[in-house]
Protein backbone atom coordinates (compact mmCIF):
# COMPACT_ATOMS: atom_id res chain seq x y z
CA UNK A 1 0.00 0.00 0.00
CA UNK A 2 1.21 3.43 -0.93
CA UNK A 3 2.93 5.59 1.89
CA UNK A 4 3.77 9.15 1.93
CA UNK A 5 5.52 11.92 3.24
CA UNK A 6 3.82 14.98 4.60
CA UNK A 7 5.08 18.09 6.35
CA UNK A 8 2.83 18.23 9.37
CA UNK A 9 2.04 21.67 9.98
CA UNK A 10 1.36 21.72 5.75
CA UNK A 11 -1.02 18.61 6.50
CA UNK A 12 -2.81 20.24 9.39
CA UNK A 13 -3.07 23.83 7.08
CA UNK A 14 -4.63 21.70 4.41
CA UNK A 15 -7.20 20.07 7.26
CA UNK A 16 -8.12 24.00 8.72
CA UNK A 17 -7.10 22.47 11.86
CA UNK A 18 -3.21 23.75 13.36
CA UNK A 19 -4.22 22.48 16.74
CA UNK A 20 -4.53 18.96 16.04
CA UNK A 21 -2.74 15.89 18.00
CA UNK A 22 -1.40 12.89 16.95
CA UNK A 23 -3.80 11.10 18.34
CA UNK A 24 -6.55 13.34 16.96
CA UNK A 25 -5.47 12.83 13.89
CA UNK A 26 -4.85 9.03 13.96
CA UNK A 27 -9.08 9.32 14.74
CA UNK A 28 -10.07 11.24 11.59
CA UNK A 29 -7.31 8.84 9.38
CA UNK A 30 -9.94 6.16 8.58
CA UNK A 31 -11.80 9.05 6.22
CA UNK A 32 -9.05 8.54 4.11
CA UNK A 33 -8.40 4.90 4.64
CA UNK A 34 -5.30 5.77 6.38
CA UNK A 35 -3.13 5.49 9.61
CA UNK A 36 -0.44 7.46 11.09
CA UNK A 37 2.93 5.27 9.88
CA UNK A 38 5.50 7.31 12.16
CA UNK A 39 4.72 10.82 13.67
CA UNK A 40 6.46 14.12 12.64
CA UNK A 41 10.31 14.04 13.01
CA UNK A 42 12.92 16.93 14.00
CA UNK A 43 12.15 18.48 10.66
CA UNK A 44 8.46 17.70 10.89
CA UNK A 45 7.89 15.04 8.25
CA UNK A 46 5.56 12.51 9.06
CA UNK A 47 4.98 9.36 6.94
CA UNK A 48 1.26 8.35 6.81
CA UNK A 49 0.27 5.02 5.26
CA UNK A 50 -2.84 4.56 3.10
CA UNK A 51 -4.77 1.43 2.91
CA UNK A 52 -6.41 1.61 -0.69
CA UNK A 53 -4.90 2.02 -4.10
CA UNK A 54 -8.06 3.07 -5.75
CA UNK A 55 -7.61 6.78 -4.20
CA UNK A 56 -4.50 8.50 -5.84
CA UNK A 57 -5.86 11.68 -4.45
CA UNK A 58 -4.94 11.09 -1.31
CA UNK A 59 -0.78 10.55 -2.10
CA UNK A 60 -0.12 14.15 -1.27
CA UNK A 61 -0.60 16.69 1.42
CA UNK A 62 -3.37 18.75 -0.66
CA UNK A 63 -5.37 15.74 -0.98
CA UNK A 64 -5.46 13.72 2.05
CA UNK A 65 -5.88 17.61 3.57
CA UNK A 66 -8.74 17.91 1.48
CA UNK A 67 -10.09 14.74 2.45
CA UNK A 68 -9.95 15.06 6.12
CA UNK A 69 -11.14 18.92 5.95
CA UNK A 70 -14.54 18.53 4.15
CA UNK A 71 -14.71 14.89 6.36
CA UNK A 72 -14.48 17.11 9.91
CA UNK A 73 -17.00 19.79 8.61
CA UNK A 74 -15.77 21.70 5.61
CA UNK A 75 -17.11 23.20 2.63
CA UNK A 76 -16.81 20.83 -0.42
CA UNK A 77 -14.63 22.60 -2.86
CA UNK A 78 -15.07 24.03 -6.21
CA UNK A 79 -13.60 23.72 -9.22
CA UNK A 80 -14.36 25.88 -11.72
CA UNK A 81 -11.63 25.55 -14.25
CA UNK A 82 -12.47 22.68 -15.93
CA UNK A 83 -13.57 21.66 -18.86
CA UNK A 84 -16.47 19.86 -20.56
CA UNK A 85 -17.78 18.13 -23.69
CA UNK A 86 -20.15 20.86 -23.42
CA UNK A 87 -18.37 24.07 -21.90
CA UNK A 88 -14.94 24.89 -22.94
CA UNK A 89 -12.81 27.23 -20.49
CA UNK A 90 -10.69 30.20 -22.04
CA UNK A 91 -7.24 29.40 -22.89
CA UNK A 92 -5.65 32.43 -24.29
CA UNK A 93 -3.20 31.13 -26.18
CA UNK A 94 -1.68 28.06 -24.34
CA UNK A 95 -2.51 25.23 -26.94
CA UNK A 96 -0.10 21.63 -27.08
CA UNK A 97 0.11 20.23 -30.78
CA UNK A 98 0.38 16.66 -30.89
CA UNK A 99 2.29 15.23 -34.07
CA UNK A 100 0.82 12.44 -35.74
CA UNK A 101 4.56 10.61 -35.42
CA UNK A 102 3.70 9.89 -32.14
CA UNK A 103 0.93 7.58 -32.78
CA UNK A 104 2.37 4.32 -32.79
CA UNK A 105 4.83 5.09 -30.06
CA UNK A 106 3.37 6.90 -27.14
CA UNK A 107 -0.01 8.99 -28.42
CA UNK A 108 -1.57 10.94 -25.28
CA UNK A 109 -0.43 14.73 -23.86
CA UNK A 110 -2.55 16.37 -21.25
CA UNK A 111 -1.16 19.29 -19.86
CA UNK A 112 -2.05 22.92 -18.03
CA UNK A 113 -0.49 25.91 -16.40
CA UNK A 114 -0.74 26.68 -12.93
CA UNK A 115 0.54 30.09 -11.66
CA UNK A 116 0.65 31.15 -7.74
CA UNK A 117 2.49 32.34 -4.96
CA UNK A 118 6.14 31.51 -4.63
CA UNK A 119 6.54 27.44 -4.15
CA UNK A 120 8.60 26.91 -0.90
CA UNK A 121 9.84 23.70 0.91
CA UNK A 122 6.63 22.01 1.84
CA UNK A 123 4.83 22.42 -1.31
CA UNK A 124 8.11 21.56 -3.82
CA UNK A 125 9.08 17.85 -1.88
CA UNK A 126 4.91 17.38 -2.43
CA UNK A 127 4.73 18.36 -5.85
CA UNK A 128 7.74 16.04 -6.56
CA UNK A 129 6.06 13.38 -4.13
CA UNK A 130 2.76 13.53 -6.24
CA UNK A 131 5.02 12.91 -9.17
CA UNK A 132 6.59 10.14 -8.40
CA UNK A 133 3.67 8.76 -6.76
CA UNK A 134 1.65 8.90 -9.98
CA UNK A 135 3.93 7.72 -12.27
CA UNK A 136 5.42 4.81 -10.48
CA UNK A 137 1.99 3.30 -8.38
CA UNK A 138 -0.55 4.59 -10.94
CA UNK A 139 1.52 5.13 -14.11
CA UNK A 140 3.27 1.75 -13.62
CA UNK A 141 6.86 2.86 -13.09
CA UNK A 142 6.12 5.42 -15.59
CA UNK A 143 5.24 2.89 -18.72
CA UNK A 144 1.62 3.94 -18.65
CA UNK A 145 2.08 7.50 -17.11
CA UNK A 146 4.95 9.95 -17.37
CA UNK A 147 4.64 13.20 -15.88
CA UNK A 148 6.89 16.58 -16.09
CA UNK A 149 6.70 20.07 -14.21
CA UNK A 150 8.49 22.78 -16.35
CA UNK A 151 8.79 26.77 -15.40
CA UNK A 152 6.07 27.82 -17.83
CA UNK A 153 7.40 31.44 -17.59
CA UNK A 154 10.44 30.41 -19.94
CA UNK A 155 7.95 28.45 -22.39
CA UNK A 156 6.69 30.02 -25.49
CA UNK A 157 3.61 28.10 -27.23
CA UNK A 158 2.73 26.43 -28.99
CA UNK A 159 3.76 23.65 -27.35
CA UNK A 160 4.82 20.72 -29.93
CA UNK A 161 4.36 16.92 -28.87
CA UNK A 162 6.48 15.43 -31.64
CA UNK A 163 9.16 12.03 -32.31
CA UNK A 164 12.52 12.89 -32.69
CA UNK A 165 15.81 11.12 -33.79
CA UNK A 166 17.37 9.34 -30.86
CA UNK A 167 21.06 10.53 -32.21
CA UNK A 168 20.60 13.71 -33.86
CA UNK A 169 18.02 15.52 -31.05
CA UNK A 170 20.40 16.72 -28.30
CA UNK A 171 19.85 18.94 -24.76
CA UNK A 172 21.12 19.46 -21.69
CA UNK A 173 19.37 17.02 -19.05
CA UNK A 174 18.31 17.87 -15.34
CA UNK A 175 20.69 17.42 -13.17
CA UNK A 176 23.75 17.27 -15.89
CA UNK A 177 25.72 20.20 -17.34
CA UNK A 178 26.50 19.23 -20.90
CA UNK A 179 24.23 17.94 -24.02
CA UNK A 180 23.59 14.78 -24.70
CA UNK A 181 22.04 12.83 -27.56
CA UNK A 182 18.47 11.11 -26.33
CA UNK A 183 20.25 7.74 -27.13
CA UNK A 184 23.17 8.70 -24.73
CA UNK A 185 20.40 10.04 -21.99
CA UNK A 186 19.77 6.12 -22.06
CA UNK A 187 22.72 4.97 -21.07
CA UNK A 188 24.89 8.05 -19.23
CA UNK A 189 21.97 9.54 -16.79
CA UNK A 190 20.84 7.58 -14.22
CA UNK A 191 16.85 8.00 -15.03
CA UNK A 192 17.50 6.99 -18.61
CA UNK A 193 19.25 3.87 -16.72
CA UNK A 194 16.01 3.39 -14.76
CA UNK A 195 13.14 4.70 -17.75
CA UNK A 196 14.82 4.31 -20.88
CA UNK A 197 14.04 0.51 -21.60
CA UNK A 198 9.90 2.03 -22.06
CA UNK A 199 11.20 3.76 -25.52
CA UNK A 200 14.57 1.81 -26.17
CA UNK A 201 13.59 -0.33 -28.82
CA UNK A 202 11.33 2.59 -30.80
CA UNK A 203 12.63 3.79 -33.92
CA UNK A 204 11.90 7.84 -32.80
CA UNK A 205 11.77 8.96 -28.80
CA UNK A 206 9.16 11.17 -27.63
CA UNK A 207 10.23 14.86 -27.30
CA UNK A 208 8.15 17.92 -26.04
CA UNK A 209 9.33 21.84 -27.29
CA UNK A 210 7.98 24.44 -27.09
CA UNK A 211 7.40 27.14 -30.16
CA UNK A 212 11.51 28.37 -30.61
CA UNK A 213 12.54 24.83 -30.53
CA UNK A 214 14.03 24.93 -26.52
CA UNK A 215 13.27 21.01 -25.38
CA UNK A 216 11.05 20.72 -22.03
CA UNK A 217 11.59 17.12 -21.47
CA UNK A 218 11.80 13.66 -22.98
CA UNK A 219 9.17 11.51 -21.55
CA UNK A 220 9.07 9.52 -19.64
CA UNK A 221 12.49 9.80 -19.19
CA UNK A 222 13.86 13.35 -18.23
CA UNK A 223 13.28 17.07 -18.03
CA UNK A 224 15.69 19.59 -19.87
CA UNK A 225 17.82 21.49 -17.18
CA UNK A 226 16.84 24.83 -18.24
CA UNK A 227 12.82 24.29 -18.35
CA UNK A 228 12.65 21.66 -16.44
CA UNK A 229 14.56 22.88 -13.86
CA UNK A 230 11.47 23.81 -10.98
CA UNK A 231 12.88 25.30 -7.85
CA UNK A 232 11.60 27.13 -4.64
CA UNK A 233 11.02 30.74 -5.36
CA UNK A 234 9.24 30.10 -8.57
CA UNK A 235 5.69 30.88 -9.38
CA UNK A 236 4.29 29.51 -12.94
CA UNK A 237 4.32 25.94 -13.59
CA UNK A 238 3.53 23.60 -16.72
CA UNK A 239 2.60 20.44 -15.71
CA UNK A 240 2.41 17.54 -18.87
CA UNK A 241 1.30 14.06 -18.82
CA UNK A 242 2.51 11.40 -21.53
CA UNK A 243 0.75 7.51 -21.93
CA UNK A 244 -0.93 5.19 -23.38
CA UNK A 245 -4.58 5.80 -21.74
CA UNK A 246 -6.55 8.63 -21.61
CA UNK A 247 -8.70 8.55 -19.13
CA UNK A 248 -5.90 7.62 -16.46
CA UNK A 249 -3.88 10.91 -17.67
CA UNK A 250 -6.89 13.36 -17.56
CA UNK A 251 -7.08 11.80 -13.86
CA UNK A 252 -3.80 12.36 -13.07
CA UNK A 253 -3.29 15.67 -14.51
CA UNK A 254 -7.30 16.88 -12.50
CA UNK A 255 -5.48 15.11 -9.41
CA UNK A 256 -2.56 17.65 -9.64
CA UNK A 257 -4.73 20.38 -10.66
CA UNK A 258 -6.96 20.12 -8.07
CA UNK A 259 -3.72 20.00 -5.59
CA UNK A 260 -2.62 23.26 -6.79
CA UNK A 261 -6.07 25.23 -7.05
CA UNK A 262 -6.26 24.49 -2.90
CA UNK A 263 -2.40 25.59 -2.23
CA UNK A 264 -3.35 29.18 -3.48
CA UNK A 265 -2.90 28.55 -7.21
CA UNK A 266 -4.91 29.49 -10.56
CA UNK A 267 -5.25 26.99 -13.14
CA UNK A 268 -4.92 27.83 -16.55
CA UNK A 269 -6.31 25.53 -19.22
CA UNK A 270 -4.99 24.19 -22.12
CA UNK A 271 -5.68 23.24 -25.42
CA UNK A 272 -4.47 19.73 -26.76
CA UNK A 273 -4.44 19.42 -30.34
CA UNK A 274 -4.71 15.63 -32.00
CA UNK A 275 -4.15 14.93 -35.73
CA UNK A 276 -6.41 11.65 -34.58
CA UNK A 277 -9.27 10.23 -32.85
CA UNK A 278 -9.15 10.65 -29.27
CA UNK A 279 -11.68 8.72 -26.62
CA UNK A 280 -12.90 12.86 -26.46
CA UNK A 281 -12.47 14.20 -29.55
CA UNK A 282 -9.64 15.90 -31.50
CA UNK A 283 -9.23 18.86 -29.57
CA UNK A 284 -9.01 18.77 -25.81
CA UNK A 285 -9.17 21.56 -23.04
CA UNK A 286 -7.28 20.52 -20.10
CA UNK A 287 -7.81 19.96 -17.00
CA UNK A 288 -10.95 18.42 -18.76
CA UNK A 289 -14.02 16.44 -16.60
CA UNK A 290 -14.84 12.94 -17.96
CA UNK A 291 -16.81 11.62 -15.31
CA UNK A 292 -20.72 10.49 -15.04
CA UNK A 293 -22.85 10.79 -12.50
CA UNK A 294 -23.31 8.07 -10.30
CA UNK A 295 -26.56 6.38 -9.02
CA UNK A 296 -27.65 4.13 -5.78
CA UNK A 297 -30.97 3.18 -4.29
CA UNK A 298 -31.81 3.87 -0.68
CA UNK A 299 -32.79 0.17 -0.65
CA UNK A 300 -29.37 -1.39 -1.90
CA UNK A 301 -27.47 1.19 0.68
CA UNK A 302 -29.47 -0.52 4.10
CA UNK A 303 -29.55 -4.05 2.55
CA UNK A 304 -25.96 -3.54 2.39
CA UNK A 305 -24.58 -1.68 5.54
CA UNK A 306 -27.93 -3.19 7.53
CA UNK A 307 -29.50 -0.05 8.82
CA UNK A 308 -32.84 1.79 8.10
CA UNK A 309 -31.05 5.43 6.54
CA UNK A 310 -33.11 7.73 4.77
CA UNK A 311 -31.91 9.70 1.41
CA UNK A 312 -31.18 12.99 3.45
CA UNK A 313 -29.07 10.88 6.02
CA UNK A 314 -27.18 9.21 2.81
CA UNK A 315 -27.05 12.46 1.08
CA UNK A 316 -25.17 13.69 4.31
CA UNK A 317 -22.63 11.04 4.57
CA UNK A 318 -21.47 11.24 1.18
CA UNK A 319 -21.01 15.28 1.63
CA UNK A 320 -18.84 14.20 4.31
CA UNK A 321 -16.59 12.56 1.99
CA UNK A 322 -16.79 15.00 -0.62
CA UNK A 323 -19.35 13.74 -2.86
CA UNK A 324 -22.25 16.05 -3.91
CA UNK A 325 -25.78 14.60 -3.88
CA UNK A 326 -29.13 14.96 -3.87
CA UNK A 327 -32.28 12.37 -3.43
CA UNK A 328 -34.75 11.44 -6.28
CA UNK A 329 -37.30 9.06 -6.04
CA UNK A 330 -36.04 6.65 -3.57
CA UNK A 331 -32.49 6.64 -5.28
CA UNK A 332 -29.43 9.34 -4.22
CA UNK A 333 -27.51 10.34 -7.67
CA UNK A 334 -23.95 11.62 -7.14
CA UNK A 335 -21.77 13.77 -8.90
CA UNK A 336 -18.30 12.10 -9.01
CA UNK A 337 -15.60 14.59 -7.56
CA UNK A 338 -13.47 16.03 -10.43
CA UNK A 339 -10.24 14.03 -8.81
CA UNK A 340 -11.84 10.83 -8.45
CA UNK A 341 -12.48 7.50 -10.71
CA UNK A 342 -13.10 4.95 -8.40
CA UNK A 343 -17.01 4.43 -8.72
CA UNK A 344 -17.26 1.72 -10.96
CA UNK A 345 -20.33 -0.11 -9.14
CA UNK A 346 -22.79 1.33 -6.58
CA UNK A 347 -21.29 -0.95 -4.26
CA UNK A 348 -18.26 2.08 -4.11
CA UNK A 349 -21.03 4.51 -3.27
CA UNK A 350 -22.20 2.92 -0.03
CA UNK A 351 -18.45 2.50 0.79
CA UNK A 352 -18.34 6.17 0.96
CA UNK A 353 -21.53 6.24 2.72
CA UNK A 354 -20.52 3.64 5.79
CA UNK A 355 -17.01 5.84 6.08
CA UNK A 356 -18.69 9.37 6.00
CA UNK A 357 -21.03 8.24 8.38
CA UNK A 358 -18.81 6.97 10.49
CA UNK A 359 -18.09 3.08 11.61
CA UNK A 360 -19.43 3.81 15.46
CA UNK A 361 -22.58 4.76 14.01
CA UNK A 362 -23.67 1.17 13.59
CA UNK A 363 -24.63 -0.96 16.33
CA UNK A 364 -22.69 -3.88 16.37
CA UNK A 365 -24.95 -7.41 16.21
CA UNK A 366 -24.57 -10.57 17.64
CA UNK A 367 -24.57 -13.13 14.79
CA UNK A 368 -28.14 -15.03 14.36
CA UNK A 369 -27.04 -18.39 13.30
CA UNK A 370 -24.13 -20.44 14.72
CA UNK A 371 -22.35 -22.87 12.83
CA UNK A 372 -19.79 -25.57 13.41
CA UNK A 373 -16.67 -25.68 10.87
CA UNK A 374 -15.78 -28.73 9.07
CA UNK A 375 -13.82 -30.06 6.15
CA UNK A 376 -15.21 -30.60 2.74
CA UNK A 377 -15.45 -34.12 1.85
CA UNK A 378 -12.65 -33.28 -0.80
CA UNK A 379 -10.25 -31.43 1.46
CA UNK A 380 -10.50 -34.85 3.65
CA UNK A 381 -9.69 -36.20 0.56
CA UNK A 382 -6.86 -34.18 -0.31
CA UNK A 383 -5.47 -34.88 3.08
CA UNK A 384 -5.32 -38.27 2.62
CA UNK A 385 -3.60 -38.29 -0.16
CA UNK A 386 -0.92 -35.85 0.69
CA UNK A 387 -0.06 -38.11 3.68
CA UNK A 388 0.38 -41.00 1.33
CA UNK A 389 2.71 -39.71 -1.23
CA UNK A 390 4.56 -38.03 1.51
CA UNK A 391 4.77 -41.93 2.82
CA UNK A 392 5.63 -43.06 -0.57
CA UNK A 393 8.44 -40.91 -0.40
CA UNK A 394 7.61 -38.39 -2.15
CA UNK A 395 8.10 -33.95 -1.10
CA UNK A 396 5.36 -31.52 -1.73
CA UNK A 397 5.84 -28.93 -3.89
CA UNK A 398 3.80 -25.42 -4.23
CA UNK A 399 3.04 -23.54 -7.35
CA UNK A 400 1.38 -20.59 -8.51
CA UNK A 401 -1.81 -20.95 -10.30
CA UNK A 402 -1.09 -18.12 -13.13
CA UNK A 403 2.17 -18.12 -15.84
CA UNK A 404 3.07 -18.05 -19.22
CA UNK A 405 1.68 -19.91 -22.73
CA UNK A 406 5.90 -20.68 -23.27
CA UNK A 407 5.76 -23.01 -20.08
CA UNK A 408 2.30 -24.12 -19.95
CA UNK A 409 1.99 -24.78 -23.90
CA UNK A 410 5.06 -24.09 -26.07
CA UNK A 411 7.54 -26.24 -24.12
CA UNK A 412 4.58 -28.69 -23.86
CA UNK A 413 3.41 -29.31 -27.30
CA UNK A 414 5.48 -30.19 -30.58
CA UNK A 415 4.27 -27.07 -32.89
CA UNK A 416 1.68 -28.85 -34.42
CA UNK A 417 -0.05 -29.11 -31.24
CA UNK A 418 -0.11 -25.71 -29.91
CA UNK A 419 -2.73 -23.77 -31.72
CA UNK A 420 -5.38 -26.49 -30.33
CA UNK A 421 -3.73 -26.32 -26.49
CA UNK A 422 -3.68 -22.34 -26.47
CA UNK A 423 -7.95 -22.57 -27.36
CA UNK A 424 -8.50 -24.85 -24.59
CA UNK A 425 -5.74 -22.61 -22.10
CA UNK A 426 -7.97 -19.87 -20.02
CA UNK A 427 -6.32 -16.65 -20.68
CA UNK A 428 -6.30 -13.56 -18.58
CA UNK A 429 -7.76 -10.90 -20.35
CA UNK A 430 -5.50 -8.03 -18.49
CA UNK A 431 -2.64 -9.83 -17.14
CA UNK A 432 -0.05 -7.70 -15.24
CA UNK A 433 3.11 -9.30 -17.32
CA UNK A 434 3.27 -12.35 -20.21
CA UNK A 435 4.67 -14.21 -16.89
CA UNK A 436 0.99 -14.44 -15.64
CA UNK A 437 -1.06 -14.52 -18.42
CA UNK A 438 -2.96 -17.84 -18.33
CA UNK A 439 -4.14 -20.11 -15.71
CA UNK A 440 -2.14 -23.27 -15.81
CA UNK A 441 -4.06 -26.59 -17.11
CA UNK A 442 -2.02 -28.80 -15.86
CA UNK A 443 0.20 -29.14 -13.03
CA UNK A 444 2.94 -31.19 -15.18
CA UNK A 445 4.80 -28.13 -16.34
CA UNK A 446 5.21 -26.69 -12.82
CA UNK A 447 6.84 -29.96 -12.08
CA UNK A 448 8.95 -29.95 -14.76
CA UNK A 449 10.08 -26.43 -13.97
CA UNK A 450 11.05 -27.29 -10.26
CA UNK A 451 12.98 -30.46 -11.49
CA UNK A 452 14.63 -27.83 -14.37
CA UNK A 453 16.11 -25.99 -11.76
CA UNK A 454 16.98 -29.25 -9.33
CA UNK A 455 19.55 -30.82 -11.35
CA UNK A 456 22.39 -30.70 -8.73
CA UNK A 457 20.67 -31.97 -6.21
CA UNK A 458 20.70 -35.86 -5.56
CA UNK A 459 19.01 -38.52 -7.37
CA UNK A 460 16.14 -39.81 -7.31
CA UNK A 461 13.68 -36.73 -7.63
CA UNK A 462 10.26 -37.49 -6.05
CA UNK A 463 7.83 -34.49 -5.83
CA UNK A 464 4.18 -34.01 -5.87
CA UNK A 465 2.10 -30.83 -5.65
CA UNK A 466 -2.00 -31.00 -5.03
CA UNK A 467 -3.73 -27.90 -6.17
CA UNK A 468 -6.29 -26.08 -8.45
CA UNK A 469 -5.89 -26.23 -12.78
CA UNK A 470 -8.81 -24.48 -15.04
CA UNK A 471 -9.36 -25.31 -18.88
CA UNK A 472 -12.31 -24.13 -21.49
CA UNK A 473 -15.19 -26.40 -21.11
CA UNK A 474 -18.30 -25.51 -23.24
CA UNK A 475 -20.72 -27.50 -21.04
CA UNK A 476 -19.84 -25.69 -18.37
CA UNK A 477 -22.12 -22.70 -17.73
CA UNK A 478 -18.80 -20.88 -16.97
CA UNK A 479 -17.39 -21.75 -20.29
CA UNK A 480 -14.42 -23.13 -18.17
CA UNK A 481 -14.02 -25.91 -15.46
CA UNK A 482 -12.10 -25.95 -12.20
CA UNK A 483 -10.96 -29.07 -10.55
CA UNK A 484 -8.43 -30.48 -8.23
CA UNK A 485 -5.40 -32.25 -9.62
CA UNK A 486 -2.99 -34.49 -7.92
CA UNK A 487 0.10 -34.48 -10.24
CA UNK A 488 4.07 -36.35 -9.43
CA UNK A 489 7.09 -36.34 -10.98
CA UNK A 490 9.68 -38.85 -10.24
CA UNK A 491 13.12 -37.93 -12.01
CA UNK A 492 16.23 -40.55 -12.16
CA UNK A 493 18.03 -42.93 -15.06
CA UNK A 494 16.00 -45.61 -13.83
CA UNK A 495 12.86 -44.53 -13.84
CA UNK A 496 10.05 -45.94 -16.20
CA UNK A 497 6.59 -46.41 -17.30
CA UNK A 498 6.37 -49.51 -14.95
CA UNK A 499 7.41 -47.51 -11.65
CA UNK A 500 5.00 -45.03 -12.55
CA UNK A 501 2.47 -47.59 -13.00
CA UNK A 502 3.08 -48.79 -10.10
CA UNK A 503 2.82 -46.11 -8.18
CA UNK A 504 -0.87 -45.43 -9.78
CA UNK A 505 -1.58 -49.56 -8.47
CA UNK A 506 -0.41 -48.22 -5.02
CA UNK A 507 -2.13 -44.93 -4.48
CA UNK A 508 -5.61 -46.31 -5.84
CA UNK A 509 -5.47 -49.38 -3.78
CA UNK A 510 -4.58 -47.54 -0.58
CA UNK A 511 -7.45 -44.92 -1.17
CA UNK A 512 -9.82 -48.01 -2.28
CA UNK A 513 -10.72 -47.05 -5.83
CA UNK A 514 -11.15 -49.22 -8.65
CA UNK A 515 -9.91 -48.21 -11.79
CA UNK A 516 -8.62 -49.25 -15.41
CA UNK A 517 -6.02 -48.24 -17.66
CA UNK A 518 -6.04 -47.83 -21.46
CA UNK A 519 -3.41 -46.76 -24.62
CA UNK A 520 -3.86 -43.51 -24.68
CA UNK A 521 -2.31 -40.56 -27.16
CA UNK A 522 -0.61 -37.52 -25.42
CA UNK A 523 2.49 -35.44 -27.26
CA UNK A 524 3.76 -34.14 -23.73
CA UNK A 525 4.79 -38.29 -23.60
CA UNK A 526 6.54 -40.88 -25.16
CA UNK A 527 4.24 -42.95 -27.83
CA UNK A 528 3.44 -46.35 -26.19
CA UNK A 529 4.23 -45.40 -22.96
CA UNK A 530 1.82 -43.32 -22.11
CA UNK A 531 -1.85 -44.36 -20.49
CA UNK A 532 -4.90 -43.08 -19.71
CA UNK A 533 -6.54 -43.60 -16.32
CA UNK A 534 -10.64 -44.45 -15.99
CA UNK A 535 -12.72 -45.32 -13.64
CA UNK A 536 -14.80 -48.37 -14.04
CA UNK A 537 -17.48 -46.82 -15.17
CA UNK A 538 -15.44 -45.24 -18.39
CA UNK A 539 -14.60 -42.11 -16.65
CA UNK A 540 -11.35 -40.25 -17.26
CA UNK A 541 -8.98 -39.66 -14.05
CA UNK A 542 -5.80 -38.94 -15.89
CA UNK A 543 -2.42 -39.71 -17.58
CA UNK A 544 0.77 -41.43 -17.01
CA UNK A 545 4.16 -42.58 -18.23
CA UNK A 546 7.28 -41.37 -19.54
CA UNK A 547 7.85 -37.43 -20.57
CA UNK A 548 8.56 -37.26 -24.04
CA UNK A 549 12.63 -36.48 -24.75
CA UNK A 550 11.70 -32.98 -27.10
CA UNK A 551 9.43 -31.94 -23.31
CA UNK A 552 12.75 -32.89 -21.34
CA UNK A 553 14.89 -30.64 -24.06
CA UNK A 554 12.52 -27.82 -23.76
CA UNK A 555 12.55 -27.41 -20.15
CA UNK A 556 16.63 -27.94 -20.01
CA UNK A 557 16.23 -31.68 -17.49
CA UNK A 558 19.20 -33.60 -17.97
CA UNK A 559 17.47 -37.30 -16.82
CA UNK A 560 14.55 -39.38 -17.60
CA UNK A 561 11.38 -38.26 -16.38
CA UNK A 562 7.95 -40.05 -15.44
CA UNK A 563 4.69 -38.35 -14.71
CA UNK A 564 1.29 -38.72 -13.70
CA UNK A 565 -1.26 -36.26 -13.11
CA UNK A 566 -5.00 -37.40 -11.84
CA UNK A 567 -8.31 -35.35 -11.12
CA UNK A 568 -8.98 -36.36 -7.41
CA UNK A 569 -12.45 -34.81 -7.67
CA UNK A 570 -13.39 -36.95 -10.12
CA UNK A 571 -11.44 -40.17 -8.41
CA UNK A 572 -12.65 -39.10 -5.16
CA UNK A 573 -16.63 -39.98 -6.85
CA UNK A 574 -15.13 -43.51 -8.36
CA UNK A 575 -16.39 -46.88 -7.56
CA UNK A 576 -14.51 -48.42 -4.74
CA UNK A 577 -12.31 -51.57 -5.69
CA UNK A 578 -10.84 -54.19 -3.89
CA UNK A 579 -9.68 -52.02 -0.53
CA UNK A 580 -13.03 -50.51 1.16
CA UNK A 581 -12.97 -47.22 2.57
CA UNK A 582 -11.83 -46.67 5.96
Amino acid sequence: MPKIEVYRDALLHAIGARDLTDDQLEEIFPAAKAELDEPADESGLMKVELNDTNRPDLWSSAGLGRQLRVFRGGVIPRYDFFSTAQRTQDHGERRVIVDESVREIRPYFVGFVAQGPPINEAVLKDLIQTQEKLTWNYGQKRRAIAMGVHRSELIEFPVRYQAADPDSTRFVPLQMDRELSMREILTEHPKGQAFGHIVADQPRFPLLTENRGEVLSFPPVINSASIGAVKEGDTSLFVDLTGFDMESLLLSASIVACDFFDAGFTIYPTVIEYPFDTPYGREVTVPFYFQSDQVVSVQEVNKLLGGSLSADEIVAALERMGVESKPQNGTVSIRVPEYRNDFLHPVDIVEDVMIGRGMESFEPEMPRDFTVGRLTSLEEFRRRLRDLMVGLGFQEMIFNYLGSGVDFIDRMYPEESREAAYAETVRIANPMSENFEFVRPSIIPSLLNAERVSGNAVYPHRVFAIGKVAYRDETDGTGTRTATHLAYLTADGETDFNLVNSLISAILYYVGRAYETREASDPRFIPGRVAELRSTDGASLGVFGEVHPRVLEEWGVQVPCTIAEIDIERLMKADAGGRSEP
